[in-house]
């Protein structure tokens, strides 16, 4: 994959419905954003807004970052890959990952077993699946009998695995193309990168509040970090970091209940070191950084502070 000075955008964007979001996605190439990711979570699905992408800004590479191999099965991801590689053809990148246990098994009710085992199973599968043979194979965790895309996209997309340590980043580099993570400082890329390897491109999502307030990108920064690093695998991530000692006393009071109590205990510093806030020119240096530090693509994803205008803080934050 060309990964050449890769700057992205995690699409939708907060604040407008998909079919509001045509004149500004359609402006990111001429801002000088090269990517958009989007995401699948609680709210639009991965798919569709780069669907819509792939014909508003035709200059753009897209991505899903991620969806996920518990909740959706392996044909439907290729079928889904294939469809979006058709109309982007080259242009296209299928980021797949485990998502974590909240999503899989207490909002889906599917068992989160064998999360490496499942990576690995579904990378093989779909790697072949999308170059056009038949898979007739019993994997350890699924098995897929007498089946064949048609059509075959004419370029199969490269494929990414979300990694958050070092078994998946191996993982990643072994059988995909890229491996995507998120929630870290310029200052733990080259523990991820050492990980990874030199040649497997790798892919963050950065967040960045943009505001001079810093005490509301603080309390904004808060709600959102304890959203994720209470989540099992990325308290894990964070302690194979180095702040598992810091963020102890957050992790105890969320699992005895306290909320409130739990996100004034992550310290400023690491809201400061996750989340990027200040000037939009502060910001962008800021992201900067992460490149600097030996990221391939920083995906920024805008979390909405009050006075943020959205146009605007796409214009400050393009790369110069």
């Amino acid at each position: 994959m060309d990964i050449t000075r890769r700057w992205g955008i995690t699409l939708p964007l907060h604040g407008l419905s998909l079919a509001e979001q045509r004149d500004v996605v359609t402006a990111l190439p001429i801002l000088g954003y090269t990517d958009a990711w989007s995401s699948e979570l609680n709210g639009a699905d991965a798919f569709t807004p780069l669907v819509l992408a792939a014909q508003w800004a035709p200059q753009l590479r897209l991505g899903t970052a991620i969806v996920g191999i518990y909740t959706r099965a392996p044909v439907s991801l290729a079928i889904s890959a294939a469809t979006l590689a058709g109309l982007a053809p080259g242009r296209f990148v299928m980021g797949i990952g485990t998502s974590s246990q909240v999503v899989v098994e207490q909002w889906n009710g599917i068992p989160f077993d064998k999360p490496y085992q499942r990576s690995r199973d579904m990378l093989q599968f779909l790697r072949t699946a999308l170059s056009g043979e038949k898979v007739d194979q019993k994997y350890e965790t699924f098995s897929v009998r007498g089946f064949r895309l048609d059509p075959t996209p004419a370029v199969p997309p490269p494929l990414a695995l979300a990694a958050l340590r070092p078994g998946m980043l191996k993982l990643a580099a072994k059988e995909a193309d890229a491996a995507i993570t998120n929630w870290l400082s310029p200052g733990d890329v080259a523990q991820v990168r050492e990980a990874a390897g030199e040649d497997t491109e790798l892919i963050a999502r950065i967040f960045v509040c943009p505001t001079t307030d810093a005490d509301l990108a603080r309390t904004i920064g808060r709600r959102v970090l304890a959203a994720y690093l209470t989540v099992p695998v990325y308290a894990k991530f964070h302690e194979w970091l180095g702040r598992g000692q810091v963020l102890a006393p957050m992790l105890a009071a969320w699992a005895e209940g306290d909320r409130r109590g739990a996100l004034a205990l992550i310290p400023d510093e690491v809201v400061d070191d996750l989340v990027i806030h200040g000037s939009l020119e502060a910001c962008r240096e800021r992201v900067a950084q992460y490149q600097e530090a030996g990221l391939d693509t920083p995906v920024i994803s805008l979390l909405p502070a009050p006075g943020a205008e959205l146009s605007r803080s796409l214009r400050g934050l393009a790369p110069v």
